[in-house]
C-alpha cells in the first residue's frame, strides 16, 4: 500500500472514530462548498491540485481539518477555523481597517499564510497536502457566518434553541441543521445551487477576503438579533426565511475557493 494510500486510510478511521459533534459547515456543508470550487477549477490548477490530492476529491479534502480535531497534536489549529467579533457596529471599511493590524491566530490571518505558502515552490509535498485540505476548509469555515461571531458565546455555540423541539444551538443549526434539513446529498445540492452567472462569479472573486468576512459578520449580527428568548423554537419558518442565505454563503464560498485556487495553481 503506498504512503498516500495509507494516509487516506487513516483519515476515514480517524472519521469513523470521532463523535458526531457540531463541526463548521457539517461535512455536508463542506463538501458543498468544496465540489462547487472543483466545478470551477482552471485545467491548469486542476492538475496541479489532483497531483496534490491524489484520489481525494476536493470536496472529501475538505473535512480533513474537522477530521483531525480528535488527535491533540493539531489543536494548534483548532483558532485557524474561525475569527471572532464582539464589536457589533463595525463598518465593511473599520473591519478592513482591523483586520489590516491582524497578527492573531485566526481564520483571516491563517488563510493569507496558506496563500502565501502554497505558492512557495519549496513547499514540502507533505506540507502542500496539509495547507491544500486546511484553505479549502477554512475558506468554507469563514462563510458560515457564526465562524465570525462572538466570543462571548463562542460563535452562537452557548445561544440555546429548539430545532423541531429537539435542543439545539445557534451555531449548530447554521453549520448543520438547515442544510441537513433539504435532504439532498452534497452533489444533489451542489446541483440545485451552483448556478452563479459569469458576472456574479467575477465579482465575488474579485472581492478581497476581508469583504467575504464582512458579509459573514453582518449576516451573523442580523442572525443574534432574531433571536429573542433562550430556547426560542425555530422550524419551517426559520427554514423557510434563511434558505436563500444559506444557499447565497454556501456558493459564495464554493466560487471564491475556486477563484483563490485557480490564482494559486493556475
Amino acid at each position: 500500500m503506498s504512503n498516500k494510500s495509507i494516509q487516506n486510510f487513516a483519515v476515514v478511521a480517524l472519521f469513523l472514530c470521532l463523535p458526531f459533534t457540531s463541526m463548521a459547515w457539517g461535512m455536508i456543508g463542506h463538501r458543498i462548498v468544496g465540489e462547487i470550487a472543483a466545478r470551477h477549477l482552471s485545467p491548469k490548477a486542476k492538475i496541479a491540485i489532483n497531483k496534490i490530492l491524489g484520489n481525494e476529491s476536493v470536496a472529501m479534502a475538505s473535512n480533513w481539518a474537522d477530521f483531525v480535531k480528535s488527535d491533540s497534536s493539531f489543536n494548534y489549529l483548532n483558532s485557524w477555523h474561525y475569527i471572532d467579533f464582539d464589536d457589533s457596529t463595525l463598518t465593511a471599511s473599520s473591519l478592513a481597517n482591523k483586520l489590516k493590524n491582524d497578527t492573531a491566530t485566526d481564520a483571516y490571518s491563517k488563510i493569507n499564510f496558506l496563500i502565501k505558502q502554497l505558492k512557495d515552490n519549496k513547499l514540502s509535498e507533505e506540507k502542500k497536502l496539509m495547507y491544500l485540505r486546511l484553505l479549502i476548509h477554512i475558506v468554507g469555515d469563514i462563510h458560515q457566518p457564526f465562524h465570525t461571531g462572538r466570543t462571548e458565546d463562542k460563535g452562537g455555540n452557548t445561544i440555546k434553541v429548539l430545532w423541531f423541539n429537539q435542543p439545539s444551538n445557534l451555531h449548530s443549526v447554521w453549520d448543520e441543521k438547515l442544510i441537513a434539513n433539504q435532504e439532498l446529498s452534497y452533489t444533489e445540492y451542489v446541483s440545485a445551487i451552483d448556478h452563479a452567472t459569469i458576472i456574479q462569479q467575477s465579482a465575488w472573486q474579485k472581492q478581497p477576503i476581508s469583504s467575504w468576512i464582512f458579509e459573514s459578520y453582518q449576516l451573523a449580527n442580523t442572525l443574534y438579533s432574531e433571536i429573542k428568548q433562550p430556547n426560542q423554537k425555530l422550524s419551517y419558518r426559520y427554514n423557510f426565511d434563511h434558505l436563500a442565505s444559506l444557499n447565497e454563503q454556501l456558493l459564495k464560498g464554493g466560487i471564491r475557493l475556486a477563484g483563490l485556487l485557480n490564482e494559486i495553481f493556475g
